[in-house]
């Protein structure tokens, strides 16, 4: 569990997100219509994109800061992000694109082979290790972008929709992957999504956006 500060504002055209919460959970759930500023609000606390006013804080560590001038790149901010397209790399295997993380990763190199084996065990890729990623499906790519990111030993992980282009039974059986990482690795979690039934599954703390502002912050049911 960790405290995570979000304080922004965000001009895009003629949308304008505002987002003010201040939450101390496990797993925050990031609800609404398509539309609603859900993935500029992941892009500004990864550093993606830059807000125009406000902060962000992960515990104590200031991202961004408006007031103070802070803006870190996205490279220095140890958020995970994983995007509604995976974006895993084409000329590498699954197992090619996990150790991709061990770049960013924040760990000692001495146990980098133990966190992979718990992923690997965790999301089940044992099998998947030497596939070309042409040849997985949405949920699987999901799963190794999941990961790649978790790999980089994030202070966050940010999802985006994993689970938007995977039908109902599939998503059914990769929701189970998503709850190990939560009580198996205790990585907070931003999970945005616009299914109630994966809110109810995993959040700890629900915000609700529509047209770019919060209609709704309250404990998950």
């Amino acid at each position: 569990m960790i405290a995570l500060t979000i304080d922004v504002t965000l001009r895009q055209q003629a949308f304008e997100l505002h987002v003010r919460e201040s939450s101390a959970v496990e797993v925050l759930g990031v609800f609404g219509p398509s539309g609603s500023g859900k993935t500029s609000l992941l892009e500004a606390i990864a550093g993606i994109r830059t807000p125009d006013a406000g902060e962000v804080r992960v515990g104590d560590r200031v991202l961004f800061s408006s007031a103070s001038r802070i803006n870190l790149p996205a490279r220095e901010r140890h958020i995970g992000y994983v995007p509604q397209d995976a974006l895993l790399f084409p000329n590498l295997d699954v197992a090619g694109n996990i150790d991709y993380g061990v770049r960013h990763s924040r760990r000692a190199l001495a146990g980098l082979p133990q966190l992979r084996s718990t992923l690997i065990d965790i999301l089940d890729l044992g099998p998947l290790l030497a596939r070309r990623v042409q040849k997985l499906s949405g949920g699987e790519k999901q799963r190794v972008a999941i990961a790649r990111a978790l790999m980089t030993q994030p202070a966050v992980l940010l999802l985006d929709e994993p689970l938007a282009g995977v039908d109902r039974a599939r998503r059914d059986r990769i929701l189970p992957y998503v709850l190990r990482i939560r009580r198996d690795l205790h990585v907070p979690l931003v999970y945005v999504t616009h299914d109630e039934a994966e809110l109810n599954a995993i959040a700890d703390r629900v915000l609700h956006l529509e047209g770019g502002r919060v209609v709704g912050s309250a404990a998950a049911p």
